[in-house]
C-alpha cells in the first residue's frame, strides 16, 4: 500500500508546477473557507470588476487610455446604482410588503380549491388531510413571514455598516479596473517565477470566468427586464417582484426557472384564475423562457462555458451546499476553475514509464 501511494506520488507530484498548483489551489480554497463571510466586499468587487472589464477593453479599443476607459465605464455604473437604489429598491419593498399582506387572501382562496377535491376524489384525498396540509403551509408562511420581518429590522439597524460596504465595494471596482496591470504586477512578485501551469490555468479561468459573469449579468437584465415589461402589458400583479425573480432565476442553471415558475403561475391564477389572461400569460412566460434557453444561453455562453449538464448540477449541489448563495452563483466558475486544473494537469506517463522508473 505504501508503495503504491509512493508511486501515485511520484507520477502526479515530481513535477515542481504541479506542487506550485495544488498548493495554491488549497491555499486559495483554505482562505474562501474560512474567511469567506469577511472577504464578501473583496468577492463583490472583484466579481463586479470582471463584469465591467469587457466594456472598459472595448472602451480602449476606440483609442481611449486605460485611466479614461476606467473612469468613463465605472461613471456609468456608478449611477445604475445610483438609480438602483433610489428608485428599484423602494419600489421592491413596496410589492414585497403588498404581497404579504395579500398572503392571507392567496391561502383562503388555495384553502377553496383544495377542499373540492375530497368531493370529486374522497378515496384519495380527505378534508381531514387538507386541512393538516394547510395547517402546515400556514406554519411555513408565518416562519417566512417573520424571517422578512427580522431581517427588515437587522437591516435598519446595519443601514451604516451595508452603506460602508457598499462604499468599499465601489472604491474596490474603481482600482481594480484603473489599475489592473499593476496590481496583476504586484501579485507576481509573490509567486514562482517558474510557474507555466498556475499562468495557462489562469489564461483560460481569465476568459472563462470574465466572459461567464458578463454573459450571466447581461442574462439576467435581459430576461428581467423582458418579464418585466410581458407582466406590465398583461396586467399582472408584482410586475417588478416577479421579473426580477425570473431574471435572478437564470443563476440557477435547470433549476432555477423550474422553481420561479411556481410563485408566477400561483400569482397568475390568484388573479385571473382559470381564464384566458392565465393562459396568455403562461404563454408569454414560456416564450420567454424558450428565447432565453434556445437563443439567448447559446449566443452568450458559447465560448464562456463548456460543462455537461451532470457537472453542472453536481457543481450546483456541491459548492452550493458549502457556501449557500454564493456557491450557487460560482458553481459554474469554481466547475469550469477544476476543468482548467485537470486539463493543465500533466498526463499521467502510464504503466511503461513507471515499470522502468522503478527497474
Amino acid at each position: 500500500m505504501i508503495e503504491m501511494l509512493k508511486l501515485w506520488y511520484e507520477r502526479h507530484f515530481s513535477n515542481p508546477q504541479v506542487v506550485i498548483l495544488a498548493l495554491l489551489l488549497i491555499g486559495g480554497f483554505a482562505v474562501v473557507l474560512y474567511f469567506g463571510d469577511i472577504l464578501i466586499p473583496l468577492l463583490s468587487a472583484i466579481v463586479i470588476a470582471y463584469m465591467l472589464e469587457g466594456l472598459v477593453i472595448k472602451v480602449e479599443k476606440k483609442g481611449v487610455g486605460r485611466r479614461l476607459a476606467s473612469i468613463s465605464v465605472f461613471s456609468v455604473f456608478f449611477a445604475t446604482v445610483v438609480i438602483f437604489i433610489l428608485i428599484l429598491i423602494p419600489l421592491l419593498v413596496e410589492q414585497v410588503s403588498q404581497f404579504f399582506t395579500e398572503l392571507p387572501k392567496m391561502l383562503g382562496r388555495i384553502q377553496q380549491v383544495l377542499l373540492q377535491l375530497p368531493e370529486s376524489h374522497p378515496s384519495i384525498i380527505s378534508q381531514a388531510q387538507i386541512n393538516e396540509v394547510m395547517s402546515l403551509v400556514r406554519t411555513e408562511i408565518g416562519k417566512l413571514s417573520q424571517a422578512v420581518l427580522s431581517f427588515s429590522i437587522s437591516s435598519l439597524q446595519g443601514l451604516i455598516t451595508w452603506m460602508v460596504y457598499l462604499i468599499l465595494i465601489l472604491l474596490l471596482v474603481f482600482f481594480f479596473l484603473k489599475d489592473k496591470d499593476l496590481i496583476k504586477k504586484w501579485l507576481s512578485n509573490y509567486l514562482p517565477s517558474k510557474r507555466v501551469l498556475v499562468q495557462q490555468v489562469s489564461r483560460e479561468m481569465d476568459m472563462q470566468i470574465g466572459n461567464y459573469i458578463r454573459g450571466k449579468i447581461i442574462e439576467i437584465i435581459i430576461i428581467g427586464v423582458a418579464s418585466y415589461i410581458g407582466f406590465v402589458f398583461m396586467g399582472l400583479n408584482y410586475a417588478f417582484l416577479l421579473g426580477l425573480l425570473v431574471g435572478l432565476s437564470v443563476l440557477v442553471p435547470f433549476v432555477g426557472a423550474t422553481l420561479v415558475t411556481i410563485p408566477v403561475a400561483l400569482t397568475a391564477f390568484f388573479q385571473f384564475g382559470w381564464s384566458s389572461e392565465f393562459g396568455y400569460l403562461m404563454l408569454v412566460y414560456g416564450i420567454i423562457q424558450a428565447i432565453d434557453g434556445n437563443i439567448l444561453v447559446p449566443l452568450l455562453f458559447s465560448e464562456a462555458v463548456n460543462l455537461h449538464p451532470v457537472a453542472i448540477i453536481i457543481a450546483i449541489i456541491f459548492f452550493g451546499g458549502m457556501w449557500g448563495l454564493w456557491g450557487v452563483f460560482f458553481a459554474i466558475p469554481l466547475a469550469t476553475l477544476v476543468k482548467a486544473v485537470l486539463n493543465a494537469w500533466p498526463d499521467d506517463p502510464g504503466p511503461k514509464e513507471t515499470i522502468k522508473s522503478t527497474v
